[in-house]
C-alpha cells in the first residue's frame, strides 16, 4: 500500500514546486508600473461602494434578507462588491495576460522545454492570479471592517470565500482564453464580465427579479459568490452556502482542466 501512495505523494510535490516556479517567475519580472494596476483595481469597487452603497444606500434605507434580518444597504452592497473585485482580479490576469503571455510572447513554449507540464504552468499562473485577487479582497475587508460593515472574524471567514471565487473564475478565464484566437474577442468576454456585475443581485436582491429572470441570475457564477460572501458578512450562513461552496469548487476544477489540456494541445504539437 505504501509502495503504492508515495509515488504519487511524490509526483504531487514535484508537480507543485514546478508550479510555484511559475509564481516564482511572475514575481521577480514585477514592473512598477503593475503596481498602479493593482491599484485602480482595488479603486474601483471602493468608488462603488461609497457611491452606491453609501450615496444611493441613504435614499433607499434597509433591505431584508431572505432569512428576515435586516441590514442596511451598504452592508448589502458591500459583499457584491468584494466579490466582484475578486473576479475582476482574476480574470484581468488569466484573460489578457494569460493570452499574450502564450499567443504573442511566446513564454509557454519556452517553459514546456523543462520539466514542467501545461496542466503545472496552468496552476502557477491560476495561483498567480489569485495573489492579485487576494490583495484586492484583503484591501477591501479591511474597509469593511472600518466602516463597521462587517466584524473581524467574519472578515476573515469571507477573505476565504473571496479566494475561492477567485480561483473559480480565474480557471474560467484561463480556459476561455485557449479559445481565443484575437484581443477582439475578448470584448465579448467583458461584455459578459460587465452583465454579471449588474445582474447578480449585487445592488438588488435576486428575488426583485421576476421568476424566470431570478432563474437566470442564480444560476450564474457571480451569484453564488456574491450570495456566499453576503451570507458570510452578514452572519447568516445556512445550507444554501453549502451549495455555493460546491459550485464553485466544480468551476474551478472545470476550468483548469480545461485549461490544461488545451494548453497541451496548442503547445505540444
Amino acid at each position: 500500500m505504501v509502495t503504492l501512495i508515495l509515488p504519487r505523494l511524490i509526483s504531487f510535490e514535484g508537480a507543485g514546486r514546478r508550479s510555484s516556479s511559475v509564481v516564482e517567475r511572475n514575481a521577480t519580472t514585477l514592473q512598477s508600473s503593475y503596481w498602479l494596476v493593482l491599484a485602480s483595481g482595488f479603486l474601483e469597487p471602493v468608488l462603488y461602494l461609497f457611491s452606491i452603497g453609501v450615496g444611493v444606500g441613504r435614499l433607499i434605507g434597509d433591505l431584508t434578507l431572505p432569512d428576515g434580518r435586516v441590514i442596511g444597504y451598504a452592508a448589502f452592497v458591500a459583499p457584491a462588491m468584494l466579490a466582484s473585485s475578486a473576479m475582476s482580479g482574476a480574470l484581468s490576469e488569466t484573460t489578457f495576460n494569460f493570452f499574450g503571455k502564450m499567443k504573442f510572447m511566446k513564454l509557454y513554449d519556452g517553459m514546456l522545454a523543462t520539466p514542467l507540464r501545461p496542466i503545472e504552468i496552468a496552476l502557477g499562473e491560476l495561483v498567480w492570479a489569485m495573489i492579485r485577487g487576494a490583495l484586492y479582497a484583503a484591501a477591501f475587508l479591511v474597509i469593511m471592517v472600518a466602516m463597521g460593515l462587517t466584524t473581524a472574524g467574519l472578515a476573515v471567514l469571507a477573505f476565504a470565500a473571496a479566494v475561492l471565487v477567485g480561483f473559480a473564475f480565474g480557471g474560467v478565464g484561463m480556459a476561455l482564453s485557449t479559445f481565443m484566437r484575437s484581443w477582439q474577442e475578448f470584448d465579448l468576454v467583458a461584455s459578459v464580465q460587465f452583465a454579471l456585475f449588474l445582474f447578480s443581485g449585487t445592488f438588488v436582491p435576486a428575488q426583485a427579479y421576476p421568476p424566470v429572470l431570478r432563474w437566470v441570475v442564480e444560476v450564474t457564477p457571480l451569484y453564488r459568490s456574491v450570495d456566499l460572501i453576503r451570507a458570510v458578512t452578514t452572519g447568516s450562513v445556512g445550507w444554501r452556502q453549502a451549495l455555493d461552496v460546491v459550485y464553485l469548487l466544480v468551476l474551478f476544477a472545470l476550468g483548469l482542466a480545461v485549461a490544461g489540456r488545451r494548453m497541451g494541445q496548442l503547445l505540444c504539437k
